[in-house]
């Protein structure tokens, strides 16, 4: 379908499509969801859109969860976004979550939505204790790339670009995008979807940062370890999930406010952990 003709766009996915890191529960989120929305809305004037995504959802719950209501919404675009929780569970079985993602992408294409996607970045890169990681995400890349090829899904392979390592790019959390992080992974859609006036300077280095002071980079360290890293091991080990009792934010099909996405900020936000 030609991207003047979509009409209907559903996102499913957890935290990072809800929108943590681009404004907050007082403010509001917005997030590369809701942005992505505005760079369609500015190809088709009049598009609908709804996010079911929930913070802190594994993928077999964003499975469960949320594609029985994407499909009844009828959506023309859909983006499917899960599988970072999985990662950082201490149990994670690649093959499985890509079966769940897979399953999200056979039933939106089979019903004749057109699908897009996003590869993971390496959080190691921005958080050397993340680096263990490594081989989780890239299996888990590999494997959305082949699901992806076998049912004509987009792939905006936001993984790649050395720009993901900026720090700017993340809240203090370091686990979600922040409003240029946000900002530059609907552009990546928006270019993988081939809408009118993209490009890949999504792709290009922020400008360069102001030299950190001695020390800054430990002090950082110890800050994320207490503010980050501790409570969010707290959860784990109480069965907790920071998406406890929470639903989706925009359940149903609503017109696009304010239009297309605004330009990228430099400012960055902070939100409720993962």
């Amino acid at each position: 379908m030609p991207s003047t003709e979509y009409r209907r766009y559903v996102a499913l996915g957890d935290s990072q499509t809800e929108g943590l890191g681009d404004g907050d529960d007082t403010v509001g989120l917005r997030g590369f969801a809701d942005r992505f929305a505005g760079h369609l809305e500015a190809a088709r004037p009049g598009l609908r859109y709804a996010n079911l995504a929930v913070r802190g959802r594994l993928a077999g719950q964003v499975r469960a969860g949320q594609l029985e209501a994407a499909l009844a919404l009828r959506p023309d675009i859909a983006t499917v976004v899960a599988g970072v929780n999985d990662v950082l569970r201490p149990r994670f079985d690649a093959a499985e979550v890509a079966g769940h993602v897979e399953a999200m992408f056979a039933a939106l294409t089979a019903a004749g939505t057109h699908v897009a996607t996003v590869t993971f970045p390496d959080l190691g890169r921005v958080v050397p204790l993340a680096r263990p990681l490594a081989p989780r995400l890239a299996d888990l890349n590999d494997r959305i790339r082949d699901a992806a090829a076998r049912h004509g899904v987009t792939v905006a392979e936001t993984a790649l670009p050395e720009a993901v390592a900026d720090p700017r790019m993340w809240t203090t959390d370091r686990l979600h995008a922040s409003a240029v992080g946000h900002e530059r992974i609907a552009a990546a859609l928006a270019h993988a979807v081939g809408l009118p006036g993209s490009d890949d300077t999504w792709t290009h280095p922020l400008p360069p940062p102001a030299a950190p002071t001695p020390g800054a980079a430990v002090v950082a360290e110890l800050r994320w370890a207490a503010a980050f890293l501790g409570p969010w091991l707290g959860r784990r080990l109480r069965g907790r999930s920071s998406g406890d009792g929470r639903t989706a934010k925009r359940p149903a099909l609503l017109p696009v406010a304010g239009g297309s996405a605004g330009p990228e900020t430099t400012a960055t936000a902070s939100w409720p952990n993962p």
